[in-house]
């Protein structure tokens, strides 16, 4: 056994250095490791509905609602998003002040915390949006996808609409004091269907439970008595809902 180059392969391991296999002593086992930064490219095509009234020169900064679509209006075809929800009401609703965005996920895929919160960074560049009301709503899947965004970055938002959806509820309990802090100060208001066989009222109920064990006061659970799993129509078509939006800015942490 050649004790040398035993110890030679140990030194250059420990140095993390590429080891060539004319080094290593034959008949022995060694470990090795390799590290490797991968990246992944994301593409979101998405709707954009301005508001009347809206002027790239003006210094006025408007509300925006992120609106995350369910799993049927996944794919390549960016239309398909305006089937459900604010982007379908926004051009028949003259009066409503909000920027309104709609990305798509592609076909096989859920929603993505850190290419949403990309997607909101670019937008707030590029428009007049206002920082401090920022809303975020979505259906179904999009439901599942708010959930899990609010719980990422509970600061972002003024408000959280989440529609028949659910998630992990230990999420709202496994955060940073900062975070948690910040999800504890969120307005959120959440439907369901009482009927709904797809997503179980139960997934809601359990979400909003997680928040009120953190502290979370200002939080609600709106449950139609006859509905389905289209527990979406009714909210969206509901000009209270927008109001409800707009009565809340974001909140400091230390509030």
């Amino acid at each position: 056994m050649n004790l040398t180059k035993q110890l030679l392969g140990a030194a250059l391991l420990l140095a993390g250095l590429t080891l060539s296999p004319s080094l290593l002593a034959e008949g022995t086992q060694s470990t090795g490791s390799y590290a490797v930064s991968v990246t992944k490219t994301v593409k979101l095509d998405y709707l954009i509905h301005l508001p009347e009234g809206y002027k790239e020169t003006s210094t006025k900064k408007w509300p925006l609602i992120l609106f995350l679509h369910g799993s049927g209006e996944r794919g390549t075809n960016v239309q398909k998003v305006a089937v459900h929800g604010p982007p379908k009401v926004a051009p028949t609703m003259k009066d409503l002040p909000f920027i309104v965005i709609s990305p798509q996920c592609a076909s096989g895929e859920n929603w993505n915390d850190e290419s949403l919160l990309g997607l909101l960074e670019e937008v707030s560049s590029k428009f007049s949006v206002d920082p401090d009301r920022v809303y975020l709503t979505g259906l179904s899947m999009g439901g599942y996808g708010t959930w899990s965004l609010m719980a990422t970055a509970p600061e972002r938002f003024a408000a959280a609409a989440p529609i028949c959806g659910g998630g992990n509820p230990l999420r709202m309990r496994l955060r940073s004091p900062e975070k948690l802090a910040a999800l504890k100060a969120l307005p959120v208001w959440a439907f369901h269907g009482a009927k709904d066989t797809t997503v179980p009222l139960k997934q809601s109920e359990e979400m909003v439970e997680a928040l009120q064990k953190i502290g979370a006061t200002d939080v609600k659970l709106t449950v139609y008595p006859e509905a389905q799993h289209d527990s979406w129509t009714q909210t969206y078509a509901n000009p209270e809902f927008y109001k409800w939006l707009l009565s809340h800015s974001r909140k400091k942490a230390s509030q």
